[in-house]
């Protein structure tokens, strides 16, 4: 997947505190130890007062009206122009992130399970500060539509000047938190970002009716047609090694 996991946990279980930046030059394993163990506070819920009406949306929520792509606990609002990518973790291979491309910008979407009455996002928040100043990097809360973000700039190789810039959104909704990574031109162009926010807004999140412990990912499906273009996608890659292997046999045997 190309992501450096910064807080980084004991468990496989991720969480919603878990901080992503492609950096492949840091260290992870030197904060490793560094990782809270003690209990996360509560906190009342961080969402738009018009959440309810303009996104993100939950399932009960949700009118049926649109065109959308189905991820199983998230469904993506079709827009033209916006690319969706699936990001993988390594090991077990399963979905647990979607990248939305759009015009020089990329949002990030992850969801994760939250108590019925109590937010996620405010101590999220904190614990990815620390972590960022931890690495040398410095954050910032600013307002926006969804309410209060942060903006992060971490070195991308630790103790170099070249920054890595991105924006944390978080909103809490009905048992369910949704957690949006803004980067790339957005992060320098507050009309861009307005964009990635509205799309941001468009998401409608399906938790389910499964327990789940809170701040547990929610993984996401595979659409079937998508799953078959990848397979294919596959199969050509095993074709192309597989020739070029009798290639490379039969030259050595020329010899």
């Amino acid at each position: 997947m190309g992501l450096f996991d910064i807080f980084k946990r004991k468990e496989e279980v991720i969480k919603a505190d878990r901080l992503v930046i492609e950096d492949e030059e840091a260290d992870a394993a030197a904060l490793e130890n560094d990782a809270a163990e003690d209990e996360p506070a509560e906190y009342e819920k961080e969402a738009p007062k018009d959440r309810a009406e303009h996104g993100p949306l939950d399932i009960s929520e949700y009118d049926g009206e649109g065109s959308y792509i189905d991820l199983g606990p998230l469904r993506i609002p079709a827009r033209s122009g916006l690319a969706l990518r699936l990001e993988f973790e390594d090991k077990t291979k399963r979905v647990i992130a979607v990248g939305l491309d759009f015009e020089g910008s990329t949002l990030q979407v992850q969801a994760f399970a939250s108590p019925r009455s109590s937010g996620l996002w405010r101590d999220v928040r904190t614990k990815l500060a620390a972590q960022v100043a931890k690495q040398g990097g410095r954050s910032e809360e600013k307002s926006t539509a969804l309410g209060i973000s942060l903006r992060t700039s971490v070195p991308i190789v630790q103790g170099g000047d070249k920054l890595r810039v991105v924006q944390f959104f978080g909103v809490d909704g009905p048992r369910w938190f949704l957690r949006g990574v803004v980067s790339g031109q957005a992060t320098a162009d507050d009309s861009k970002l307005k964009t990635m926010i509205e799309i941001f807004r468009g998401v409608v999140v399906d938790r389910g009716n499964n327990p789940i412990p809170p701040r547990d990912l929610l993984p996401l499906t595979v659409p079937e047609a998508m799953a078959q273009q990848m397979a294919a996608a596959a199969a050509k890659q095993r074709e192309q090694r597989n020739q070029l292997a009798a290639k490379q046999r039969e030259q050595q045997a020329g010899k």
